[in-house]
C-alpha cells in the first residue's frame, strides 16, 4: 500500500538543501514518489494510508560511516587511555574472548541503538563472524556494508587466508538483503598492514570492482612512527600502494596538513570523521571545516561504542559542528545545513550509496525518519535546523523506515526483542570477566 506522510516538517537534504516547513511526502513501492507543500489534495485517497505527522519532522535516514558493532559488548569496559594502550592492553585482550555468541548479541544491541537513535545505513567493519552480522542487518531491515578488517602482521599464508576469506564475504553479501547490504575490502591500516599487502588488497578489491575502507592518520604518534618505518606520511604512503585509485574511504584523518589534504580531494577519498572518539582517546580534532573547503566528502562515523561511548549519530553531529568552530575561532564554519548534510548525503557520498539514499528525493529508496518535534528543548518551533544540530538527539526519533517499510515505530523496534537482547549482552559481558 502506498502511503502518503503530511502535516509534516521535512528536511531533504537535497541538492538545494530545501526544507518544507509544512509538507507531505508520498512513499510508493519502497521510494519517495513525490514531496511537495501544503496538504496533498490532488492525491486519491483509494489504496493509500494517510498519516498526519502532526507537525513532526522527517528527514533522510542517518547514517554511520564508521563502527565496529561486536564492540558494543566493551562500553565502559576502559576509559581514559591513549589509543594504542587502549587497544593492547584492554580491548585486544577481550576481543580474544567474544564468541559468535557474544559477536551476535553484542552486534543486535548495537542495531537496536542505532535504529532507535535515527541511523539506518551503517559501515561495519570487523574480523569475525561477518555472516552472522550481515544476516541480522537481512533479518532486522536495515542497510548496512559489510567490510572484513584485515590485520596484516602475519605469516603470508595468513595474509593469503585472511584476504581469500575478506573476498569470499563481499562477493557473499554484496547486493543481498533487496540491495540493502554491500561490501568493502579493509586492510585495517597503515601501522597494522605491510605496504605490499594494502596494494595487494587494493587491487583485489579493485577486481572485484568494491570500494575500499581504512584507518588512518588517527593518532600523531602513529604519523610518526609511519615517517620512521617507510619514510612517508600515511597519506602519500597509501598512495604509493595504490589505495586511492579506485573508490576510497578513510576513517579519522585526524593529523592531515595541507599537502596531504590536497590528495585525498585529488583522488576523491572519502573521510570518516569520527570526532567524539577522537576526543575520547586524545587522538585530536580532524580539520574538517579544511576538508571541506578543498572539496572533500566528509561523513560521521561513531567508531566503536568503546571509544565513543554511543552510537547516537545526532549527538556526533553536534560534537563535530562545535568542534570546528571552536578550533578555527570561527562561529561560521560548518554551519547546520552542512551538519545535517554530514549524517545524510555526505554519509551516502562516502558509501557509494548517494544515487539511491541519504536525501528525501524523487526515485530513491524511502529510508527516513520521524523525530517528534513538540519537545520543550525543540521550542520554539521556527528553525528545523538549528533545532536538530544544536538542541536535539536520538531520544527524539519515533519512527524509522528503510526502503519504506517500518523497522521502529514509536520508538521500538519492530524486529529486534530489545529487552531480550540486553539481558544476553549483560550475561556474557560478566562471562568474559
Amino acid at each position: 500500500m502506498d502511503i502518503v506522510f503530511y502535516n509534516a516538517v521535512i528536511i531533504t537534504a537535497n541538492e538545494k538543501n530545501e526544507v518544507y516547513s509544512s509538507g507531505y511526502v508520498h512513499v510508493k513501492e519502497g521510494r519517495f514518489f513525490e514531496i511537495g507543500c501544503g496538504f496533498p489534495h490532488h492525491i486519491k485517497k483509494e489504496d493509500k494510508e494517510f498519516k498526519d505527522l502532526q507537525g513532526n519532522w522527517i528527514l533522510p535516514g542517518l547514517i554511520n560511516t564508521h563502527g565496529h558493532t561486536p564492540m558494543t559488548l566493551l562500553r565502559g569496559h576502559s576509559d581514559d587511555l591513549p589509543l594504542k594502550r587502549w587497544l593492547q592492553e584492554k580491548m585486544w585482550p577481550m576481543e580474544q574472548k567474544l564468541t559468535r555468541e557474544a559477536v551476535v548479541a553484542s552486534s543486535k544491541l548495537a542495531m537496536i541503538e542505532m535504529l532507535k537513535s535515527g541511523t539506518t545505513t551503517f559501515l561495519d567493519m570487523y574480523h569475525l563472524y561477518l555472516d552472522d552480522i550481515a544476516s541480522i542487518v537481512d533479518e532486522v531491515g536495515m542497510r548496512a556494508v559489510i567490510t572484513r578488517g584485515i590485520i596484516g602482521l602475519c605469516s603470508r599464508e595468513e595474509q593469503k587466508a585472511k584476504l581469500a576469506e575478506a573476498i569470499s564475504i563481499a562477493k557473499n553479501w554484496h547486493g543481498k538483503g533487496d540491495g540493502r547490504i554491500t561490501a568493502m575490502l579493509s586492510p585495517h591500516s597503515p601501522y597494522l598492514c605491510p605496504p605490499d599487502y594494502i596494494a595487494e588488497i587494493a587491487a583485489e578489491a579493485r577486481t572485484i570492482g568494491l570500494p575500499v575502507h581504512t584507518h588512518m592518520s588517527e593518532t600523531a604518534q602513529e604519523v610518526e612512527e609511519n615517517v620512521q618505518k617507510y619514510g612517508k606520511r600515511p597519506v602519500e604512503h597509501l598512495r604509493s600502494t595504490g589505495f586511492f585509485d579506485g573508490a576510497a574511504l578513510v576513517a579519522h584523518a585526524v593529523h592531515v596538513n595541507d599537502e596531504e589534504l590536497d590528495i585525498l580531494a585529488e583522488y576523491r577519498v572519502a573521510v570518516s570523521h569520527n570526532p567524539m572518539s577522537n576526543l575520547k582517546l586524545g587522538s585530536g580534532i580532524a580539520p574538517v571545516q579544511q576538508m571541506l573547503n578543498k572539496g572533500v566528502t566528509v561523513s560521521l562515523g561513531t567508531d566503536s561504542v568503546a571509544s565513543n561511548n554511543n552510537l547516537d549519530l545526532i549527538q556526533e553531529m553536534r560534537t563535530a559542528v562545535l568542534l570546528q568552530k571552536g578550533i578555527n575561532e570561527d562561529p561560521m564554519a560548518v554551519n547546520t545545513v552542512d551538519g545535517v548534510r554530514l549524517i545524510t548525503a555526505n554519509g551516502a557520498k562516502s558509501l557509494g550509496l548517494h544515487e539511491r539514499i541519504g536525501s528525501i528525493v524523487s526515485g530513491f529508496d524511502a529510508d527516513f525518519i520521524t523525530l517528534q518535534a513538540d519537545g520543550v528543548h525543540l521550542q520554539p518551533s521556527i528553525n528545523a535546523f538549528s533545532h536538530l544540530v544544536y538542541s536535539a538527539s536520538g531520544t527524539d526519533v519515533v519512527d524509522v523506515y528503510v526502503k519504506g517499510k517500518q523497522i521502529v515505530k514509536n520508538k521500538e523496534c519492530l524486529f529486534l526483542d530489545e529487552e531480550k537482547i540486553i539481558a544476553e549482552c549483560n550475561d556474557l559481558y560478566n562471562k568474559m570477566l
